[in-house]
């Protein structure tokens, strides 16, 4: 499930650096600059593909704009294969994986502690405001109340 990066390879001028050309952005507008897997932190998609990367043990460096992936090569090692990983970034599922279940991927919410009632005082929360996060139902209250208060009532 997802879909395929089109990926097209780019031999550089300098030895040991390839450039790919995906067809969609990877970074919007910024530079993302990788030496090594601890640095590729975080869910974005220029991270997550470094990671891939630093995981072959054939990269040195990544750096990542827009739809251009720009790879340093450790000396020695060469790029069979890496336009692969860039172009199965995006497949989530594949055959013999099974996927979450909806149940696995929410995590469920303690009730915030002093959180308002959203009945207007009633104790139990009905069963749609216990999925409101405490905060918003707190600031429902308080304009309910500002509301009531400009009615005269």
């Amino acid at each position: 499930m997802g879909q395929l990066v089109g990926v097209v390879e780019k031999r550089s001028t300098v030895p040991g650096v390839v450039r790919y050309e995906t067809n969609r952005s990877l970074t919007g507008m910024g530079h993302e600059h990788f030496t090594s897997a601890a640095d590729a932190v975080g869910p974005r998609p220029a991270a997550e593909l470094a990671r891939r990367l630093f995981a072959t043990g054939a990269v040195e460096g990544v750096h990542v704009f827009a739809n251009i992936v720009t790879v340093d090569l450790l000396k020695g090692n060469h790029s069979d294969g890496l336009d692969d990983i860039i172009r199965n970034l995006y497949q989530y599922w594949v055959p013999g994986v099974e996927p979450p279940s909806f149940d696995d991927l929410v995590a469920e919410e303690a009730p915030a502690a002093g959180a308002a009632p959203a009945g207007g005082g009633d104790a139990e929360l009905s069963e749609a405001a216990k999925r409101v996060p405490a905060h918003l139902l707190e600031r429902s209250r308080a304009a309910r109340e500002r509301w009531k208060a400009k009615q005269g009532g």
